[in-house]
C-alpha cells in the first residue's frame, strides 16, 4: 500500500539555529498527533544533524536535499550519500528542477547519485517535470518520460521500490502558478502507467508520487484528492510551521 508523503524542502533557507527552531515548533505542533501521511523535511546540509537530533521520538523523518554522484575523494565542498547517511537523515531529494537548470545535473549524473544514495539505505525523493515552453507545447509526457528512463528506469524492480516521485512543473515553482487538480491527476496518472509498464503494476500501485508546484494549505485538499497525487514536496510553505501543518492536515 504506497504512502501519502508531505515532505518541505526548505532549499537554502533559514541559518542553522532558525532551523532548529522551525524544527522544534513543528516537532511540538505535531507531538501526540497521528498525521494520515508521513512528514519529512528537507533541510540545507549544515542543518541535518541538528535537525535530525531535534526531531528523535517524533512523526517527522529527515532529508537532505542533495548527494554527490561520487563516493568520496578529493571533490571539494561535495557531500557524499554515506556523509548523508550519517547524520540521522533517511531521505534525499534528487533531480529537483534547480539542481538541473542552474547546476548542469544531467541524466547520467542524477544517475550516479540515485545509485549512491540507495547503496547508503537513503529513499530518494526524484523529481521529474517540464518547463513552461514544454508544456505549452503540449510535451510534458515525452519530459518526463525521457527523465524516467534517463535516470531511473536502469534500477531492478527492489531498487525502484525505493524511490518516491515528485512531479514538479517547473512553471508553477515559486510563480504562485499551480497545475490544476485535473492536469496534476492526468499527469501523475501518465507516469504511474509508465512504471507499470516497466516494472509491473504491483510496483506501479506502490510507488507514491507527490505534486510539487506552489502548493499550499489553500489548494493542498484539492490536490491531494486526486486518486494518484499521493501528496506533496512543499517549497515555500514548508518555511512557516502552521503552514506546514495546515497541508499535513489536508489528509
Amino acid at each position: 500500500m504506497r504512502k501519502n508523503i508531505v515532505a518541505g524542502n526548505w532549499k537554502m533557507n533559514k541559518t542553522l539555529q532558525e532551523g532548529k527552531e522551525l524544527a522544534a515548533e513543528l516537532k511540538q505542533l505535531l507531538a501526540g498527533a497521528k498525521p494520515a501521511c508521513d512528514v519529512i523535511i528537507g533541510t540545507p546540509f549544515i542543518h541535518l544533524v541538528t535537525v535530525s537530533e531535534e526531531l528523535k521520538g517524533s512523526v517527522i523523518k529527515v532529508a537532505a536535499q542533495n548527494n554527490a554522484d561520487k563516493e568520496s575523494g578529493a571533490y571539494t565542498g561535495e557531500v557524499s550519500a554515506s556523509m548523508v547517511k550519517s547524520t540521522g537523515a533517511e531521505y534525499v531529494i534528487l533531480g529537483h528542477s534547480e539542481r538541473r537548470a542552474y547546476y548542469g545535473e544531467t541524466y547520467e549524473i542524477l544517475k550516479e547519485k540515485v545509485l549512491l544514495a540507495l547503496k547508503n539505505s537513503l529513499k530518494p525523493i526524484f523529481c521529474i517535470g517540464e518547463v513552461k515552453e514544454e508544456r505549452e507545447a503540449g510535451k510534458q509526457n515525452d519530459v518526463v518520460k525521457a527523465q524516467l528512463e534517463g535516470s531511473l528506469f536502469n534500477l531492478s524492480k527492489e531498487e525502484f521500490s525505493n524511490i518516491v516521485l515528485a512531479y514538479e512543473p517547473v512553471w508553477a515553482i515559486g510563480t504562485g502558478l499551480t497545475a490544476t487538480p485535473q492536469q496534476a491527476q492526468e499527469i501523475h496518472a501518465y507516469i504511474r502507467g509508465l512504471i507499470a509498464a516497466k516494472y509491473g503494476s504491483e510496483v506501479a500501485e506502490n510507488t507514491s508520487i507527490l505534486y510539487g508546484g506552489s502548493c499550499n494549505p489553500g489548494n493542498a485538499k484539492e490536490l491531494f484528492s486526486n486518486p494518484d497525487v499521493d501528496g506533496g514536496l512543499i517549497g515555500g510553505a514548508s518555511l512557516k510551521a502552521a503552514d506546514f501543518k495546515a497541508i499535513i492536515d489536508a489528509f
